[in-house]
């Protein structure tokens, strides 16, 4: 009797190590899940605001088209409640709420719950007492960095990917813009050197034309491709003459406004005092989709695909 009772002892120590260490295992799995989530995270975001984030956001509101075109390319469809009436892509953003233009409607905002609103640097200095409203409210406010370069935008996607919990897929859409960004400058440096281009770029139609400078996206796209911009030697977006960009004699002119102008390239080469420059000569004048060339978001790589075809329309197809 006494050896049973010593036996059974023994066994029920087994069982209570056992049970012990399967709660230790549930308990560090249950770690592992935190941690694989990121969550609670702290950042510092575009403006310099320190803020934690204790939870993977459910329910977000954009206020600027690129945030909520790269909250859509992170596959946040569902957890998107709100967006900018700006907004116009993807197709889905018809079916969202929305907040306001250039003046946000910040009771919309907050009726809407969001657990996280994404800003922009450039609109966080003229909006702060409607984003401390938020805040008041309990509502994370992460303003995104101002972008007007490709790393700029890289840094853009990455802290919208930290703070929505998916920082892997966002890992993933720089790595393939780095990829489809390296290979468009590798193949175009090969043609550049043999047919150097100069480019004019027109954001508006005469009698009030404007073009790009330097610190834009449109202009760092023309480098990368190896040809030059004719207004490179200013910043900025930039009103310039007819009779500049004339004497300038671009080879190719790219357009960005046919989306909102009837037959705009056609305008171009009917337009007086333009008869003799290279370009329309050659018939080399171009409509490129703004968005893709302005916009600080994941298809600014595609718009590097289309003004290379601009540019360099017999190797880019």
């Amino acid at each position: 009797m006494k050896k049973l009772l010593n036996y059974l002892s023994i066994l029920l120590l087994i069982f209570v190590l056992a049970g012990c260490g399967a709660d230790q295992q549930n308990n560090n799995a249950g770690k592992h899940t935190t941690k694989s989530n990121g969550f609670p995270i702290t950042i510092t975001d575009g403006v310099g605001n320190k803020l934690t984030i204790k939870n993977k956001p459910k329910r977000i509101v954009s206020l600027i088209p690129s945030n909520t075109e790269t909250a859509f390319a992170l596959g946040l469809d569902k957890a998107i409640v709100g967006v900018s009436d700006n907004d116009n892509y993807p197709e889905q953003v018809k079916n969202k709420t929305k907040v306001g233009g250039k003046d946000i409607n910040i009771e919309k905002v907050i009726s809407l719950k969001p657990d996280v609103v994404l800003a922009t640097a450039s609109d966080a200095h003229n909006s702060q007492e409607g984003l401390k409203q938020l805040e008041d409210n309990g509502i994370k406010v992460v303003v995104v960095n101002d972008a007007t370069s490709f790393t700029d935008v890289y840094k853009s996607i990455e802290m919208i990917g930290k703070v929505t919990g998916t920082r892997e897929k966002a890992e993933d859409i720089i790595d393939g813009m780095k990829s489809k960004v390296a290979n468009i400058k590798e193949e175009a440096s090969k043609i550049a050197k043999d047919h150097p281009q100069k480019v004019w770029i027109e954001v508006s139609a005469p009698p009030n034309i404007y073009t790009t400078g330097t610190g834009t996206f449109m202009n760092e796209m023309v480098n990368l491709l190896g040809a030059k911009n004719i207004a490179d030697d200013k910043a900025g977006w930039i009103p310039f003459s007819e009779e500049a960009a004339v004497k300038a004699n671009p080879n190719v002119i790219v357009l960005t406004y046919g989306y909102y102008v009837k037959d705009a390239v056609n305008q171009v080469v009917k337009r007086k005092g333009w008869q003799e420059v290279s370009a329309v000569k050659n018939k080399r004048v171009y409509n490129v989709d703004s968005d893709e060339v302005s916009r600080p978001g994941p298809r600014l790589a595609d718009g590097l695909q289309e003004m290379a075809k601009a540019i360099y329309p017999d190797n880019f197809k």
